[in-house]
């Protein structure tokens, strides 16, 4: 009976942590989305990060697959064994994901964005997955090696230095990016709304990722973060009026197929773990 009550409380724990992360970072996108496409002021002025990569297609391509780096990563660096199976659900998920990414596309999307410049577009892409996929490797390790340390540690350790490095970066030297940033949000207040919105919702759902990775491991918070990706994609195509094709209702099977696939495998191993704990 204790058991059953202690994996209750782990299920809601999981649905509390899945609610905070989708609501936060649902809610993000859609700013992103304004800010990516807004033109302020009579001169037309917008936001440049996207001036390396067409958004649509390319930077959710390289989020959705963010799982595989994360395990690979865990292998090579920590040597965390992973199961055939969760290859297997990892590959699923990701590649349904990529592939309604690549057909969601649309030339009105596209047309809004700044013009891509591939190569380095994509060099940037894998360099940040391949950082993402330390990061989190890195995070599963210090929550192992240190279990006295809680998420919000990490999620303090973290930001502080981003922080630090951010600020060198932006500020460091006469006429450096941040002072450009600074002017542009006193001149656009909507502009600077926005932006205190995003990096809010960033904050909320940073909070949830962190208890996440302290309480199911860095796998299961890749798997939420990138089904979230998938799940704002198609709420964004219904509420645009755009209907699924054949082909995208097929990827929304393979992710979930995957995802179904992964809670057996927990509910599977945590049965296993019980029935150890139980007496002979």
């Amino acid at each position: 009976m204790e058991a059953h009550g202690a994996g209750l409380r782990r299920v809601l724990v999981l649905a509390f942590c899945v609610s905070g992360i989708w609501s936060a970072y649902i809610y993000q996108g859609f700013l992103q989305e304004t800010l990516s496409t807004k033109r302020f002021g009579p001169d037309g002025k917008r936001f440049e990060h996207l001036a390396f990569l067409n958004f649509a297609q390319s930077v959710v391509l390289a989020k959705s697959s963010k799982m595989i780096p994360v395990m690979l990563m865990g292998t090579l660096v920590y040597g965390i064994r992973y199961t055939f199976p969760e290859y297997l659900c990892t590959f699923l998920v990701a590649g349904g994901v990529s592939i309604f990414a690549l057909l969601k596309t649309s030339s009105k999307t596209i047309s809004k964005l700044a013009n891509p410049n591939a190569p380095l577009g994509y060099g940037l892409c894998f360099l940040n997955l391949a950082f993402d996929g330390f990061t989190n490797a890195t995070q599963d390790s210090i929550s192992a090696r240190y279990p006295k340390t809680s998420a919000w540690n990490i999620m303090l350790g973290m930001n502080l230095w981003g922080t630090i490095y951010n600020m060198i970066y932006m500020f460091g030297w006469p006429h450096a990016s941040g002072f450009e940033a600074v002017q542009f949000c006193k001149q656009h207040p909507e502009a600077a709304w926005d932006i205190l919105l995003y990096c809010l919702c960033g904050a909320v759902g940073q909070n949830f990722i962190f208890l996440t990775i302290s309480r199911f491991g860095s796998l299961a918070n890749t798997t939420i973060t990138t089904t979230r990706k998938f799940v704002s994609i198609v709420v964004s195509s219904l509420l645009s009026g755009n209907p699924l094709s054949t082909k995208q209702w097929g990827c929304v099977a393979m992710v979930f197929s995957g995802l179904s696939y992964q809670i057996y495998l927990k509910w599977r191993k945590l049965q296993r773990v019980q029935k150890k704990r139980k007496p002979m």
